[in-house]
């Protein structure tokens, strides 16, 4: 089985790193500016109010999440083509969680369009229907990103053991990966989230910022270089050394 082209490989890593900023204000702008600046999950009467008044705003936030559910999906092809040389198979598992994650968020968009819907009068239901859909949004995004959890800490375990980004990085990406998932958990088996809430948001937010902000840095500036890999690197490969076969040379990184 062969690695892909070196040509291949410098694409994916353009298309990541241009799809990890493009995810990074998309996400930013429609969950804090929008989502967060607007829905008081403790105040129905409030929140669909503001969706009325801020209504294009809203539907600009929804726009945003579609955005990231479909930038995720060549996001994903990049990273699995740039690591593909650590082995096939664990870059196509990391792949596939991230996908999953991908999946979810679009299932959210559409719980989070629902609520519009029913916020602004389309249909003759309450405030309290509205509410509902906009919860049935945070547990679809927060399904996903026990997946997306899972995405880091594999990609985190291919970086550290091929060594094509810096070591550091691949550590960091995986301690974000383990705080998603655990905030995930907390908001399934913690009956009063709020009590944790703003420690909980230290626990992913640190790493997560440092470990995604580190990482497309990489992507746009040094993983253009380390995807200039030689010829004798695109050799056939298993994903599994056979006994007594040692695995083909990876790609170095900085």
């Amino acid at each position: 089985m062969l690695t892909p082209s070196d040509t291949t490989r410098r694409t994916a890593v353009r298309v990541a790193g241009a799809g990890y900023v493009a995810l990074f204000v998309l996400a930013i702008f429609a969950n804090f500016v929008v989502k967060q600046g607007i829905v008081d999950p403790a105040d129905a009467e409030a929140t669909v109010a503001a969706i009325r008044a801020q209504e294009w705003l809203f539907r600009v936030g929804i726009a945003a999440f579609v955005l990231v559910f479909l930038i995720d999906v060549p996001v994903a092809w990049g990273l699995y083509v740039l690591f593909v040389p650590a082995g096939r198979a664990r870059s196509l598992l990391a792949a596939w969680f991230r996908i999953v994650y991908t999946v979810f968020l679009g299932v959210g968009a559409v719980f989070m369009f629902l609520g519009l819907q029913i916020a602004t009068g389309d249909f003759a239901l309450g405030e309290q229907q509205a509410m509902l859909m906009l919860a049935a949004f945070d547990v679809a995004w927060y399904v996903g990103l026990i997946a997306f959890g899972v995405h880091l800490m594999l990609l985190g375990d291919i970086i550290i053991r091929s060594r094509i980004a810096p070591r550091f990085i691949g550590i960091v990406l995986a301690v974000a990966g383990c705080a998603y998932a655990a905030d995930t958990l907390v908001h399934i088996l913690v009956a009063d989230y709020a009590a944790v809430a703003d420690l909980m948001l230290a626990i992913v937010a640190i790493p997560s910022i440092v470990a995604e902000l580190t990482f497309t840095i990489w992507l746009l500036l040094a993983g253009r270089r380390s995807s200039a890999v030689t010829r004798d690197d695109l050799i056939e490969r298993t994903d599994v050394a056979s006994p007594g076969r040692p695995l083909a040379r990876e790609t170095s990184g900085l």
